[in-house]
Parts: structure tokens; sequence; C-alpha cells
């Protein structure tokens, strides 16, 4: 019988993959958009969880325009922390489990070293404080909870790192990108595959189980913004790839700071559940492949 999963969100970058990944995946979707689900209406929302009528619930909406949410901290906070808690206690009381997706600003990223999951928070935006009280939310409002923190997310589809350093690439130059922030990207749809590839167990493991809680996922190794964009050019132009000018942070002002080593540890997922992330640069190569065929086609 097929794991039927109510999913929050259609149009992020996860969202999509989890919908085009699904065929692959013993589970039936049902996605709600903005219009059946409005993240700014926390009980409208939560509503829409109802006993009997699935057996996972996924929230793929969130609030991730982090310079934006310097302006607008109330709605950062109700999308990304007080409907998420809504929708747990409704998970809870229709006996289902949900999983959250958070991220790697929720550290300062001063600690020197990669983040475990038992490390202390210290987020320094609003995004991130936003977060952090989802994190909570989540896991307070519903014993079966999986809390997910990722970064860099990136994928073929919408806004992203990569289709950005692509489309600067056409242009005249130079182009300049931080040197001194450190993270590890992460394929939006290695971490679909990932929570699809768990929704039967999340569907029947109890409260207790070692797969709810908190855990990192990202793909392997880590790198600046300036790496990453240099493996951008190198697998997508080749030896037609453009130079990148190394800056610093205090260079690139943008109204949210920024933590300037917020690397993830997944030695916790890949000892529970079995799942070692490939590294990122092979990630990548398929996310540029795509964008490529996505270019031909539409010549």
């Amino acid at each position: 019988m097929s794991i039927r999963v109510l999913q929050f969100g259609t149009t992020g970058q996860l969202a999509l993959e989890l919908l085009a990944e699904a065929k692959d995946f013993d589970v039936e979707i049902t996605a709600l958009s903005r219009a059946e689900a409005d993240f700014n209406d926390p009980q409208g929302a939560a509503s829409r969880v109802r006993a009997g009528e699935t057996d996972l619930v996924v929230i793929a909406a969130a609030h991730t325009a982090v310079d934006d949410a310097e302006a607008e901290p109330d709605v950062a906070q109700c999308v990304n922390a007080t409907t998420p808690g809504a929708i747990a206690r409704s998970a809870q009381a229709a006996g289902v489990p949900v999983v959250f997706v958070s991220t790697d600003y929720v550290f300062d990223g001063a600690k020197g070293a990669a983040y475990v999951e038992t490390d202390p928070v210290g987020p320094i935006n609003v995004y991130g404080r936003s977060k952090v009280d989802g994190e909570a939310a989540v896991l307070g409002g519903c014993a079966r909870a999986l809390v997910l923190r990722t970064s860099w997310v990136v994928s073929s589809h919408g806004k992203n790192f990569v289709k950005t350093m692509l489309r600067l690439a056409k242009g005249p130059g130079p182009i300049k990108v931080v040197d001194d922030q450190f993270g590890r990207p992460t394929a939006a749809r290695d971490l679909a595959r990932f929570i699809l590839g768990q929704a039967a167990t999340l569907a029947t493991a109890p409260a207790g189980a070692p797969v709810f809680g908190l855990f990192h996922f990202a793909n392997a190794g880590e790198v600046t913004w300036k790496g990453f964009a240099e493996g951008v050019f190198d697998l997508a132009l080749g030896a037609d790839a453009p130079k990148v000018q190394a800056i610093t942070t205090a260079e690139f002002t943008r109204p949210a700071a920024r933590p300037a080593r917020g690397t993830l540890d997944t030695g916790k997922l890949e000892r529970t559940f079995g799942v070692r992330p490939r590294p990122w640069r092979e990630a990548l190569a398929e996310i540029v492949g795509e964008l490529k065929l996505e270019q031909r086609s539409a010549a």
C-alpha cells in the first residue's frame, strides 16, 4: 500500500523535486499550494491535516528570501515557525509524523569546524531565528517529527546560485564571488529522494524511534561560494569558463548577515539511516546537465 503524503508547498525547489521524484517511490503525494494552505494563516493551514487521510506530512513551504526577511520579520516568523508549529500539532492529533526542513543559518558560523546536531544554535539573521523557532515548534508539537537542516540548496528549478552564476557568465563581467564563507551545497533532488526513501519508515515508526528528531542533510564536501561558482563554470562551460574574482563578505554587503562557516556534519544521519549523501560536484553535474538540456530544447 502506497504511503499517502500530504505536502505543503508546490513551487519551491524541494517541493518540485518531491513531486518529480515521487514516481520512483511507493508514495502518493497530495501537494497543497499557497491558495490551498496559506502559511500566513496558521490554523487554516493546520486544518488541512486530518486523521485518516494521510500517513506522512512534509512541510516543503517556507520563507527562504533571507534578505527580505530582515524587512518583514513577522512574516518570516509566521511562515517559518508559527504555521509549521500549528501543522505539527495537528499532525500529532491526527497520529501522523511530520517532516520539517531547516537550515545551516541557525548557526553563527564561528565554530571553526562542521556543526553537529547538539551544537548550540546562534542565528545572526531574522531568517535563521525564525527557523530556530520553527524547529522548536515542530519538535515540541509532534512526538514523531523529523527536522532536517540543510544548506546551499540548488536545482535546475527556480532561483538559486547555480542559475545566477550561469546568467552572470553571459554578461560582461567581472564575476566577483565571496571566498570566505564555507558550506556544503545540497541538491534539492537528493534531499527529496532521501525524504521519499524514508516515507514508509517514518509512517510506521513509533514515537521515540531513532529516525525522529534533528538531523543534518547536505551533499558531501566543503567549499566556498567562489569554489562553488568555479565548479558551476567548469561543468557548464569547460574551457570557456570565466575567471572568478575572490571577494570578502565585507565587500559584498547584504541586508542579512551570513555565517562564515555553516558547514553541516551529516554523520548522525549516515549512522541512523544508512544513507551517505553523494559529493556536491556529482550532484551539480546532474543539475548542469539538466539546464543544458533545457537550453537546447528551448533553442
